[in-house]
């Protein structure tokens, strides 16, 4: 007979593995970084490097899809060829559309549109000139996890995407309003897992876990 587990749940979940790309150049500098392609600096391969070797000795991980992006998809790879699997790309884990700011530092954004940038930083249906705002996120992401849990129920799928996607993702599966988008902070190249039941119950199990990256200081972020 099976046991349930602590929710309740008889089924298996669908468990999504939440793989924040490593640094790029704008991670270094602090810029908003959307749909632009920067590429993975030297430390940002060491990151994908070391979340791969983890991963691949912790095994349990059945699936990977990544962001179309290139940062994404180098860090998506570097696990890939560190377990023997391939690489789908799904194009609603794409980082948030930066529009007019990216590229921007936050000073830079703040100073070329001080009203829309104020309101923009405390409601997420705000979006940036000509960009997405974090609901449309949101609501990206939401369909998104349904595509994925649909098509690979009961499985396990490592994730690679980006701070606002993953945070979305956490967002939804603990059912807590936007105030959390602007309060939790994930490093590059950290890992979250949430897991998601045939009845519709969802539990986030880790969050921002970083203690698979190189020992050097981890401030640029």
């Amino acid at each position: 007979m099976t046991t349930p587990n602590w929710q309740g749940q008889m089924a298996e979940p669908t468990r999504l593995l939440l793989l924040r790309h490593g640094q790029t150049a704008l991670s270094v500098e602090r810029r908003y970084s959307g749909h632009g392609d920067p590429v993975l600096t030297e430390l940002g391969r060491a990151q994908a490097a070391a979340a791969a070797e983890r991963l691949a000795e912790q095994g349990g991980v059945d699936v990977i899809v990544s962001s179309p992006l290139a940062r994404a998809r180098a860090t998506a790879q570097a696990v890939a060829d560190a377990i023997g699997l391939g690489v789908e790309v799904h194009d609603g884990l794409i980082e948030t559309d930066f529009g007019a700011w990216e590229g921007l530092t936050f000073r830079e954004a703040a100073e070329r549109d001080p009203e829309l940038h104020s309101r923009w930083l405390g409601h997420d249906d705000v979006a940036p000139p000509g960009g997405e705002s974090f609901a449309q996120v949101g609501q990206r992401l939401a369909q998104t996890r349904s595509d994925l849990v649909d098509r690979y129920r009961g499985r396990r799928v490592l994730a690679v995407s980006h701070v606002t996607p993953i945070k979305s993702l956490l967002r939804e599966a603990l059912g807590v309003g936007p105030e959390l988008l602007f309060r939790l902070h994930l490093d590059l190249a950290s890992l979250s897992i949430a897991e998601y039941f045939p009845d519709g119950g969802s539990v986030v199990k880790l969050v921002n876990d970083t203690g698979h990256l190189p020992a050097v200081p981890q401030r640029l972020s």
